[in-house]
Formats: structure tokens, C-alpha cells, sequence
């Protein structure tokens, strides 16, 4: 799952159950268990590089739950850094939040439209044409955003890039 859900799933899934529960101690586990694509790769499987080839300039956009709930933010990258022809170029603060943000994109438009536009701003200034994160979310905001400006960057999940990249390698 994404950053979003799989913090959800850790941290505050058990508390929509009564301590010392049998259930809450069921989400307890259950988010032991529960981790975010990159995370699980590296942390767990220890693998970095699955022998992906993706010629291009990208950016990786990491989300803010992602960052701030699940603190992971090297296991993408280091992922990422992993594939052959992809020049990983970095965004002036690239902690800034795309303007997403679930609800917020609905209760707050014009703030979220805003955010979205200065973070495809910082993009268009590094040259890439490629906007990489671990977030769907994200992802379909910041794409939205690219069709209304008719930008020249792509969208893609981190694990679709892989995944490409991997036929593209011949494996």
C-alpha cells in the first residue's frame, strides 16, 4: 500500500478498537506486518536493485505521510539510484506536500491547485520529464495538474517504473 494507507494501517487502525481487545490486538499485528512498497523491498527483502532499465530525468515526489508517519524516505531513492539510465535529479525542497492531501484537495481547491503548481513548477526547473512517487494519490493530483497545463512531464508509481524498467532490461 501506499505511505498513506500503510501508516493508517500501523497507527491508528488499532485505536478504532477498545483497549485491550482481542481485535485491537489483531490490528496491532496486522500492522506490524503492514508496510509500503519500497519499504518492504529494502527493509525486508533487502533488495535495492531488481535489474530495471528506464531511460530518462525524474524527480521522486515522496508523500507527506509517507515521510512524516512512516518516516521512510531513503528506500525509494535508494531504489531508484538502482536503475540503469535513470538520472535521478532532486526538487528544491522536495518535502513540500503536492497539495493533495485527500479531503484537503476538495475543502481547500484554489490552496491545493496552488501547491500542486508550485511543486510542478520546481519540477519543469530540474529539466525531468518524469514525476516518480510511491503515492497514487499524489500521482493523480500532480497528472491533473500536467494535462490542465499541458506540461511535457509523465507520472509514474515507483513500482510501474520498475516494473517497466525490468521488460525494457529483457528479464
Amino acid at each position: 500500500p501506499s505511505g498513506s494507507c500503510a501508516g493508517h494501517v500501523r497507527y491508528f487502525y488499532p485505536e478504532m478498537f477498545p483497549e485491550g481487545s482481542r481485535e485491537r490486538q489483531e490490528a496491532i499485528a496486522i500492522g506490524r506486518r503492514t508496510y509500503e512498497f519500497t519499504e518492504f523491498m529494502v527493509k525486508v527483502l533487502g533488495v535495492r536493485d531488481v535489474g530495471a532499465r528506464f531511460p530518462g530525468r525524474a524527480v521522486f515526489h515522496n508523500n507527506c505521510h509517507m515521510q512524516r508517519e512512516l518516516r521512510v524516505q531513503e528506500e525509494p531513492v535508494e531504489m531508484l539510484r538502482c536503475v540503469r539510465d535513470l538520472e535521478l535529479v532532486e526538487i528544491p525542497r522536495p518535502d513540500l506536500c503536492c497539495g493533495f492531501g485527500g479531503a484537503f484537495s476538495v475543502k481547500e481547491p484554489e490552496i491545493s491547485t496552488a501547491m500542486a503548481d508550485d511543486k510542478l513548477d520546481a519540477v519543469l526547473a530540474t529539466g525531468a520529464d518524469l514525476i516518480v512517487s510511491s503515492d497514487l494519490g499524489c500521482l493523480m493530483h500532480q497528472g491533473g495538474r500536467i494535462e490542465r497545463r499541458g506540461l511535457p512531464i509523465r507520472t509514474l508509481h515507483i513500482a510501474q517504473l520498475l516494473w517497466e524498467g525490468v521488460q525494457q532490461n529483457g528479464r
